[in-house]
C-alpha cells in the first residue's frame, strides 16, 4: 500500500501506539457489550479488538481521506464482530430458521404488496404465533443476523458492514448500498423503524428502548429481530450478490 502515514520502525513505537489508543478499543468494546447476550465477554471483545487496533496501525493510509479514529473504529469493531461471528454459540437449526423466516417474509410481501404481518408469517412456516415469537427472540439472543454488523455513531450503517474503500468501483457499490439500505430502512413498519432508530441511530439498549414504547424488554427483542429479518428479506438481491 502507498501513502501509508503510520510505520511500525520498532517494538517500542508499537508498544506506545498500542497504550495511547487503547482507550478507543475499551469504548467500542463497553459499546458493543451493551448491545449484546450476557454470555459475551467483554474481555474477548477488548483482545480482538487490539488485533483490530494493530492491524489498522499497518494498513492505514492517510490518501484514502479518513482520519485514523474513524478508519481504527471500522477495524477495531469489525475485529470484534469477526470474534462474535467465530464464537457463534447458535444451533444451526435457528440459522435455519432465521433464513425460513425471511424467506416468508419476502414471499408474503412479493405477493400482498404489503407488510409481512406476524400471523401471516407464522401461518406460511405452519407454526404457532407463539412459536414464532420464540424464534424471533432466540434469533436477538443468538446474534444470528448479518445485519448486526451495522454500527452506530457517525459512520454510516453501511461502512460498518463492508471493507473500508479500496477504489472508485468500490465507492460507487458503497453509495448506492447505502441508498437502497436507507430506502429499505425508511420502508420499514412505523414501530419497527422507530425501534431501529432507537437502537442504532439514539443508541438505546433493548430495556430503554422498552420504556420509551411501554413495552417489555422482550417484546422489543421481537420487534428489532423481526426488523432486522425484514430488512434481510428486501435487501436480499444485495445479500445474494
Amino acid at each position: 500500500m502507498t501513502g501509508v502515514a503510520v510505520h511500525i520502525d520498532a517494538q517500542e513505537d508499537q508498544a506506545d501506539f498500542v497504550t495511547r489508543h487503547a482507550s478507543l478499543v475499551r469504548r467500542i468494546a463497553f459499546h458493543l457489550k451493551s448491545r449484546l447476550p450476557p454470555s459475551v465477554q467483554t474481555d474477548d471483545l477488548i483482545q480482538a479488538g487490539m488485533i483490530g487496533l494493530l492491524e489498522a496501525f499497518r494498513n492505514y493510509d492517510a490518501n484514502q481521506g479518513a482520519s485514523f479514529e474513524t478508519y481504527a473504529g471500522i477495524r477495531i469493531r469489525g475485529a470484534m464482530l469477526d470474534e462474535i461471528r467465530k464464537s457463534d454459540w447458535a444451533p444451526r437449526s435457528l440459522h435455519r430458521k432465521v433464513r425460513q423466516v425471511a424467506d416468508a417474509i419476502r414471499s408474503i410481501e412479493a405477493i400482498e404488496g404489503r407488510d409481512a404481518r406476524d400471523v401471516e408469517v407464522a401461518d406460511r412456516l405452519g407454526i404457532s404465533l407463539e412459536a414464532y415469537h420464540r424464534i424471533l427472540q432466540d434469533a436477538s439472543g443468538h446474534k444470528v443476523f448479518s445485519f448486526e454488523d451495522l454500527t452506530a455513531g457517525n459512520e454510516s450503517l453501511a461502512e460498518g458492514i463492508c471493507d473500508f474503500a479500496r477504489g472508485p468501483a468500490d465507492d460507487l457499490v458503497m453509495e448506492e448500498f447505502k441508498h437502497a439500505l436507507a430506502r429499505v430502512i425508511a420502508s420499514l413498519p412505523e414501530r419497527e423503524r422507530l425501534v431501529m432508530s432507537l437502537y442504532y441511530d439514539e443508541e438505546l439498549n433493548l430495556r430503554e428502548i422498552g420504556a420509551v414504547l411501554n413495552v417489555s424488554e422482550s417484546r422489543v427483542c421481537q420487534i428489532h429481530s423481526q426488523a432486522l429479518l425484514r430488512l434481510k428479506a428486501r435487501m436480499s438481491e444485495w445479500r445474494d450478490e
